[in-house]
């Protein structure tokens, strides 16, 4: 076996331990032992290898799936990075391996071009997808879906003549985007257009630079080839993502129409959805960094030049892409051109209705607060890894009390996903896994913007069902948790770094003066928090729990040990 061979040679050779200490690129050594293992298409024809190494090779000519696509494409994704690679791509890939789909994955980065020239050039658009699973062991595939990588730049003529062309295309059925949210984002918080949008709107079409731009600027092309139909579908993971994605391409049509680049029967094509669609999604997997770990064991089966890179616009991303096992994605079923049947994928096609109650089920019941709640006692407590956290008595118990305690008797039911078996997946199999190097510190980021949709969505349903939300416990203490998270200070009195938050600064000013130990320097200060409605979508004093909130948390700052101690007390 080549595998075996392999190690043989590591264990034997005498310059094994410099070899590991210095990187793939220093096991020369390999070569006259195993088969040359590189992620290209030349590479991967070294089959026995790759079967030996427990990595699952495509079963469909890559070249002819490339060569059919590049004729004449059918999907175009923009934003080229990690979740897009193992899931959109890994969807593709199965549906060309069922003989559903003929045709791959047009990709095109709007943002960071080192993407292209370092992750898809050099490995020919292949991706290693590694599964991380619960139980140690990783599911390994070589994904062959993304047949051509592009670079939106408009200011290079090989580049851009290329997109149009292919906007160009009648059977062009859909574009998609992982761009994240604030791709789509026009205007500061004071309303004004940022520099760059000003810029894209004074130039016009011929030049566009940002995201919004070149897609408007795209499908500009598309309009004066004949009106041609499609469906322009996000796939972020923010709320009502078609509609921010339609609102910011609208509004660069309509800013062009003022200054006479375009007439007003493009923005009529845009806004007509029988023409162009801007379908609802909800996305759902869990894709961290790539794992200095998954990097090594890959380079211990053989495969070689496969270490991460950070680009220059700070991306992380590798040849690799591991995620966990669990992914869900929601599509409203609006494609005025037709599209690839991505049902048999296992994306659930269904209408807006739908779309938006399963992103309500996962963001204020299922998964988004849990995940909060374990953020913000994470970091008090110590804790650098969420997996970690499950196996403490007290938070694993916060997370059955908030999730399929108190968040089901209000929960949004969405009829195509159980939110029963979906919030026992998110708590027995997903928040647990041990591989999955997600950490507190990240998900505490902004926590100040999601407590409204995360906490203060079940406390409204609960004053509308029963008048207040007193019947509530394990929320209020998350919410407390929040606020004791705020001073800085962990359960054993040194003090941490806080997460980033836009309210980060203000929050310090009202917490001003409570001293850990010292509950008589609590004044009130919570109150001008807890009361207000930008935060919380509701006055938790007006639903009955903002008291209980100030009392929790005065227990938890009596001194060095004292979330514990409540954690303990309300857990039992």
């Amino acid at each position: 076996m080549f595998l075996g061979l392999r190690e043989h040679a590591v264990q034997s050779s005498p310059v094994s331990e410099g070899a590991k200490a210095f990187g793939p690129n220093i096991l020369l050594y390999e070569k006259e032992s195993v088969a040359n293992m590189k992620l290209t298409l030349n590479g991967i024809k070294e089959t026995a290898a790759w079967e030996a190494a427990g990595i699952k090779l495509p079963s469909y000519s890559i070249e002819q799936v490339a060569e059919e696509t590049k004729k004449a494409p059918v999907w175009v994704h923009f934003g080229a990075g990690n979740i897009f690679r193992i899931f959109i791509g890994g969807l593709a890939d199965r549906l060309i391996t069922q003989g559903e789909m003929k045709k791959g994955i047009t990709c095109v980065e709007t943002f960071d071009f080192d993407v292209v020239d370092k992750i898809y050039k050099p490995y020919d658009n292949l991706v290693l997808a590694v599964t991380l699973k619960a139980d140690g062991s990783t599911d390994k595939q070589v994904i062959g879906s993304l047949t051509e990588a592009i670079k939106a730049q408009s200011n290079v003529p090989e580049e851009w003549n290329r997109l149009k062309e292919i906007f160009a295309d009648p059977g062009l059925q859909m574009i998609s985007f992982t761009i994240t949210e604030k791709g789509y984002a026009l205007k500061n918080a004071e309303g004004n257009y940022f520099p760059f949008v000003q810029a894209d709107i004074d130039k016009g079409p011929e030049k566009p630079g940002a995201a919004m731009a070149v897609v408007c600027a795209l499908l500009f092309e598309r309009f004066k080839a004949g009106k041609h139909p499609l469906a322009v579908v996000s796939m972020d993971n923010c709320s009502h993502n078609g509609e921010k994605l339609q609102n910011s391409i609208l509004t660069m049509a309509k800013e062009w129409e003022k200054k006479g680049f375009v007439d007003a029967d493009f923005v009529a094509y845009l806004s007509d959805e029988k023409q162009i669609s801007f379908p609802w999604s909800m996305i759902d997997k869990i894709t961290p960094r790539p794992a200095d770990s998954v990097c090594k064991e890959l380079e211990n089966a053989g495969v070689e030049d496969i270490a991460p890179v950070i680009t220059s616009k700070k991306t992380y991303i590798a040849p690799f892409v591991n995620a966990e096992g669990p992914q869900y994605l929601v599509i409203e079923d609006k494609f005025p051109n037709g599209r690839p049947a991505l049902e048999k994928a296992g994306v659930y096609m269904t209408d807006r209705d739908t779309v938006n109650k399963v992103e309500r089920m996962k963001v204020t019941t299922c998964l988004n607060p849990l995940h909060t709640a374990l953020a913000v006692y994470g970091c008090v407590l110590g804790y650098t890894l969420i997996a970690d956290e499950m196996k403490d008595q007290e938070l694993n118990k916060l997370v059955h009390e908030i999730g399929p305690v108190e968040g089901m008797p209000v929960v949004t039911d969405p009829g195509i996903l159980s939110p029963k078996n979906f919030v026992d997946e998110v708590i027995n199999v997903r928040i647990p896994n041990p591989f999955m190097p997600d950490t507190p510190q990240r998900i505490a980021t902004d926590t100040s913007q999601k407590v409204g949709i995360r906490y203060g969505e079940t406390i409204k349903s609960y004053v509308a069902k029963y008048g207040d939300a007193k019947k509530l416990t394990a929320i209020p203490l998350a919410i407390a948790g929040w606020c004791r998270y705020l001073l800085g200070v962990q359960d054993d009195g040194e003090a941490f770094e806080r997460s980033s938050d836009p309210m980060l600064a203000e929050l310090t000013e009202v917490m001003k003066g409570i001293e850990l130990g010292k509950p008589e320097t609590y004044h009130g200060q919570l109150k001008s928090i807890l009361s207000n409605e930008n935060i919380f979508g509701i006055d938790l004093y007006k639903a009955g729990i903002g008291e209980k909130i100030e009392e929790m948390f005065l227990e938890e700052i009596a001194g060095p040990g004292a979330v514990r101690s409540v954690l303990k007390k309300y857990m039992a």
